[in-house]
């Protein structure tokens, strides 16, 4: 019989390999993702896309960040930076929850915008009507900054960066709702009903890919085990992205400033979800400073409850199982992505079904 529990050696080997592989990816894989989901777009293009919203002095265009879902380009024009985000064309295979996504990125970001102080870029055009391009895609403001995984800072200003995100998640997670899921796709009446959907349609998203889960099927498993626990869940705007690539560091007057970008992912659920973002693999336990910035900001504060760390450790397991599937849209085996996915899954795997089982 297998076990789950994994040697101290083994451990670190993992983690020697996961760090590896993250230092030196620019060094081996080159400096932009190779992603099967890009729309690639022509200079010529692009301006016609900015002439249509308005902005026709558009002077200068080029690829930007890590992306690896949507392109994404900067362009400037009359003094001031743009970004245009353009969605992956209809043919390209993505998953069930990707799908329509960029239209719920503009919903996220409206919403952001209406119920937190947390400074994101304004939408100045947004086209999902197909006409121009085969693919929805709109324009938004550039924020100038560095992106927190490549922000050079001092410990002091670490900690900062630290305190303030699981701050700044509380303000999402005080804009409830009585419904559950994904905006772009559908909508449940409980949190059970939909985590068990989200899981139920990753493996369906894995099997066309003529590959088979048995870890999200023990997952789903794990979540009929636990409905009494789920179905009561309150809802909330989840993030589940706030990766430190999708956060911008400014500085105003000597102080730290973050904006958050790419929200595409969010959706409503269960708000232990966003703490796989602070902690990964780790248990929710192993992290009290982070607890301790969330709830001197939050009105419900977290208590570590038996409750919430199931719930928390589904979430490990979701994004787990969303790693371990996309992997198969996304990349090749001679892509550095694929072998992030392959460990990053592993890790989360373990952790959630430690906790679960």
């Amino acid at each position: 019989m297998t076990t789950d529990i994994i040697s101290p050696t083994r451990h670190w080997c993992q983690k020697l390999i996961f760090t590896y592989l993250s230092c030196f990816n620019s060094v081996l894989w080159g400096y932009h993702m190779i992603s099967r989901t890009k729309y690639q777009l022509d200079k010529a293009t692009i301006l016609q896309l900015f002439a249509k919203a308005g902005i026709p002095n558009v002077t200068h265009a080029e690829p930007l960040g890590d992306g690896e879902f949507n392109a994404v380009y900067l362009a400037h024009a009359d003094q001031q930076d743009y970004v245009l985000k353009v969605a992956p064309r209809v043919s390209a295979p993505v998953m069930r929850y990707e799908q329509s996504m960029m239209e719920s990125e503009v919903f996220w970001y409206e919403q952001l915008r209406a119920d937190t102080d947390i400074r994101v870029p304004k939408v100045f055009a947004a086209d999902f009507s197909r006409e121009l391009l085969p693919v929805p895609y709109f324009i938004m403001e550039f924020l100038p900054g560095d992106p927190l995984n490549k922000a050079v800072l001092t410990p002091e200003e670490r900690a900062e960066v630290d305190r303030m995100l699981p701050a700044m998640a509380t303000q999402l997670h005080a804009i409830s709702n009585a419904r559950f899921g994904y905006v772009q796709n559908a909508l449940y009446d409980n949190w059970y009903t939909a985590i068990h959907a989200f899981v139920s349609q990753t493996l369906e998203d894995c099997a066309r890919k003529k590959r088979r889960s048995r870890r999200g099927e023990r997952l789903l498993r794990l979540i009929e085990q636990h409905r009494a626990i789920l179905e009561p869940v309150a809802g909330c705007m989840v993030n589940f992205d706030i990766w430190p690539a999708n956060s911008i560091v400014q500085r105003e007057d000597g102080n730290i400033r973050l904006c958050w970008i790419d929200p595409e992912r969010c959706f409503w659920g269960d708000r232990m979800f966003d703490f796989v973002c602070f902690t990964f693999h780790q248990p929710l336990s192993d992290k009290p400073d982070v607890i301790a910035a969330y709830n001197a900001a939050a009105k419900t504060p977290i208590t570590l409850s038996k409750e919430e760390q199931l719930r928390f450790a589904i979430g490990q397991g979701y994004l787990s199982l969303i790693m371990e599937t996309e992997k198969y849209y996304r990349y090749s085996p001679l892509n550095y992505g694929w072998w992030r996915n392959v460990i990053a899954c592993r890790l989360l795997y373990r952790a959630a079904f430690a906790a679960l089982s």
